[in-house]
């Protein structure tokens, strides 16, 4: 082989030997770059997950309604994680009468107890964490159903009755976190409330007294 032909040759092989570094060296930027952007696409996933979380947790904060087949009892509200703190002040609760949530350190008695006057709502609350069920009622409800409320409720410890002008049903039954809007007290699921609710499971602090706290 002539010298001019090993020196085609040479440079032949150099410049191979250069496309091919060149090649590497591409190769090697669109894996970066591919990396770059699958790092890109994880991280805006978990920052868009992140908030969509966070979006459902903010909306855990309020207590929300659910009605009918949720509860136990048919037709039924029910609302879950009510605070429960004591509070001296006045509440403003999301529904009336209300089911649960912060109240007053006193309770109201709940030993059969039936008041003849609208009794605070502050002082009822902290009865139902007890685990009264407490019965109110408004103009609607006649006088032999407001009877037959007093009766059942007399004779049942864990239980108060008051009138409750303001609410929208003729008669209401609530317990910690549970409600039901009645029409009469012949309805039988009136039974159903009492037997399920009175101590139920629902109940913050089973066991704990009806007694020794406001009276009127």
């Amino acid at each position: 082989m002539t010298e001019k032909k090993t020196k085609k040759a040479a440079l032949a092989d150099r410049r191979a030997k250069i496309e091919e570094a060149r090649r590497k060296e591409r190769a090697r930027e669109r894996r970066a770059r591919l990396l770059t952007i699958t790092a890109i696409v994880v991280i805006v996933a978990a920052i868009v997950g992140g908030a969509a979380f966070a979006i459902a947790r903010s909306g855990d904060d309020e207590p929300s309604a659910k009605e009918g087949s949720e509860g136990a009892v048919e037709g039924e509200q029910t609302w879950d994680d009510l605070s429960r703190n004591h509070v001296q002040t006045d509440v403003d609760y999301p529904m009336d009468p209300p089911a649960g949530g912060d109240h007053n350190p006193v309770w109201m008695n709940c030993d059969g107890d039936v008041y003849e006057e609208e009794i605070p709502d502050e002082n009822a609350v902290h009865s139902l964490e007890h685990g009264a069920v407490w019965v109110t009622y408004n103009d609607e409800a006649t006088e032999a159903d407001i009877q037959t409320l007093s009766d059942r409720v007399s004779s049942t410890t864990y239980s108060l009755m008051s009138p409750n002008p303001d609410q929208d049903s003729p008669i209401v039954l609530t317990a910690w976190g549970h409600q039901l809007p009645l029409q009469e007290a012949s309805d039988p699921r009136v039974a159903t409330f009492f037997e399920t609710y009175v101590q139920g499971e629902q109940t913050p602090e089973p066991g704990a007294a009806c007694t020794g706290g406001r009276a009127e």
